[in-house]
């Protein structure tokens, strides 16, 4: 099974897709919308502050009758932000991220993000682990 940094090293989008807190929601769903991406790293310089995704933006803008022009980012991220390590395997962050139920994961070393991972990739990363150990197996029961 691969390392999340594995798994970060053959993203599409291999930089990370951020937004300052201060910038309205509004700025958020652009950049979620151009990027055809669930969520984002909010971040305060070099500092992960929060994470915003699309879940967010449903709970706390639409159903609390908020607009998303006037409403800044840090009102409503996430800011209990859980993450994984660049060395941690797929298997165990797809157990975490179902028990925490969240879908995605900002990947950190130190204090340093090197990405966002979701619950896709992992799932994809799965599938194809999965398909080549059917095909060694029955390349070996072929002999």
């Amino acid at each position: 099974m691969k390392t999340l940094q594995q798994i970060l090293n053959n993203k599409k989008h291999k930089e990370l897709i951020s937004i300052s807190p201060d910038r309205p929601v509004f700025d958020a769903l652009v950049i979620l919308a151009e990027y055809k991406i669930g969520a984002l790293a909010i971040m305060q310089g070099v500092q992960l502050v929060g994470i915003f995704s699309e879940r967010d933006y449903a709970r706390e803008v639409v159903l609390q009758g908020r607009s998303s022009k006037t409403t800044q980012i840090h009102e409503v991220m996430s800011s209990k932000v859980i993450t994984g390590k660049p060395s941690d395997l797929v298997d165990a962050t797809m157990s975490l991220m179902s028990e925490k139920r969240i879908r995605h994961l900002p990947i950190l070393e130190g204090d340093k993000v090197l990405g966002m991972l979701s619950l896709g990739d992992l799932v994809k990363e799965t599938i194809s682990y999965q398909q080549n150990l059917i095909k060694q197996l029955e390349n070996y029961i072929r002999g």
